[in-house]
């Protein structure tokens, strides 16, 4: 399978946040190396990535052309990496801090409908973009 992209961020269009973040990105993703899916889309299938909507809608999620899948902030860097801002993520690899980031991006996915609310985003409309707990 030969494609030009070299990563899918799986981004929710639903929430205001998230479409902010991916219209940003993909503004700076000029050579088409980075492209993005919308997983609030009507005909998206989570199941072409072997997980269910929920599991995406929980954190971020990232693509390979080989199939193969990062999720949180390791999602975050490879985008960021191409569209040539990979060193303000990259001090998430270090040992301790990428935990922590991890740990935070957790908590700020689970939440970012009221953080976006308290920053003045709307409503995520029909719930579309609502988290379900995390089951440990």
């Amino acid at each position: 399978m030969t494609t030009d992209w070299q990563f899918k961020l799986l981004y929710d269009g639903q929430c205001p946040m998230c479409r902010r973040e991916a219209m940003w990105l993909q503004s700076r993703s000029r050579d088409g190396r980075l492209v993005f899916e919308d997983i609030s889309a009507p005909d998206f299938d989570a199941a072409r990535f072997g997980k269910t909507q929920d599991e995406l809608m929980g954190v971020m999620h990232g693509v390979f052309p080989d199939g193969s899948i990062v999720t949180k902030v390791a999602a975050f860097r490879e985008a960021y990496r191409l569209v040539g801002l990979g060193w303000l993520l990259a001090p998430t690899t270090w040992p301790g801090l990428r935990q922590l980031s991890n740990w935070g991006y957790e908590r700020f996915a689970r939440n970012r409908i009221a953080i976006g609310k308290f920053f003045g985003a709307p409503d995520c409309p029909a719930g579309r973009c609502d988290v379900k707990p995390v089951k440990r």
